[in-house]
């Protein structure tokens, strides 16, 4: 299976640390965010990684060259202008393949276990799912059973990971351009096409400096 990072965000909530610095590169326990990303899913079997990227881009190309030195091999999707998360991944879907693959937002920290990733059989999406942060109170999709829905449904409400692996096919029908993900995982829900699985390990969403100072004190805490 390959793996796609998304690293095209801007970071406006991380400023003044993004003015300079793409959000993927900035570094939690000495270690830049997508490297985390990159050890994780090399340690976990995965060799192939695409990565799009938009602001100040060619800083995580020159960091992260072709990949080798962490034990994967990298192809970048860059993108001229926001594409959202759906537009993104559809862009980079020449250098998926046919086959199911693995996607992960860079701005995310977890000690989840990439290799744990499957696609059921005739599914459309499979998404890590985690408890609400206190800055997500209400969850995005409710989890029963291994299925997801939208919410309201009847069932415990929890949070996208960032975490998941997608079918090209979830992408029938798209056009070229800046789309998001989520009507079409929803539109997926609706067909019963979109599981899901519970992550209750260590996860932060890194989208502002005091939770990048969260994911320091984690780290510290695991040595």
């Amino acid at each position: 299976m390959k793996a796609m990072i998304l690293a095209a965000g801007k970071g406006e909530r991380m400023r003044p640390l993004t003015l300079h610095t793409p959000k993927p590169l900035l570094r939690a326990g000495g270690v830049p965010l997508i490297e985390h990303h990159l050890r994780g899913l090399a340690a976990a079997g995965f060799r192939e990684v695409v990565i799009n990227h938009a602001w100040l881009g060619a800083q995580i190309e020159t960091y992260l060259g072709d990949g080798a030195r962490f034990g994967v091999q990298i192809q970048y999707s860059p993108e001229g202008e926001p594409l959202e998360t759906g537009g993104g991944i559809y862009k980079a879907l020449p250098l998926l393949g046919e086959n199911p693959f693995a996607v992960i937002n860079g701005d995310v920290w977890a000690t989840f276990d990439y290799a744990r990733l499957r696609l059921p059989e005739g599914g459309l999406a499979h998404l890590v799912m985690v408890d609400n942060p206190a800055h997500h109170p209400k969850g995005d999709f409710v989890l029963v059973d291994g299925r997801l829905s939208d919410l309201p449904a009847p069932g415990q409400a929890l949070t996208y990971s960032g975490i998941a692996v997608l079918s090209p096919a979830l992408f029938a029908g798209c056009t070229e351009g800046a789309f998001k993900l989520a009507p079409l995982l929803r539109q997926a829900m609706a067909d019963g096409r979109v599981t899901g699985e519970y992550f209750s390990g260590p996860w932060v969403d890194v989208g502002t400096p005091e939770r990048l100072a969260d994911v320091e004190r984690l780290l510290a805490e695991a040595n």
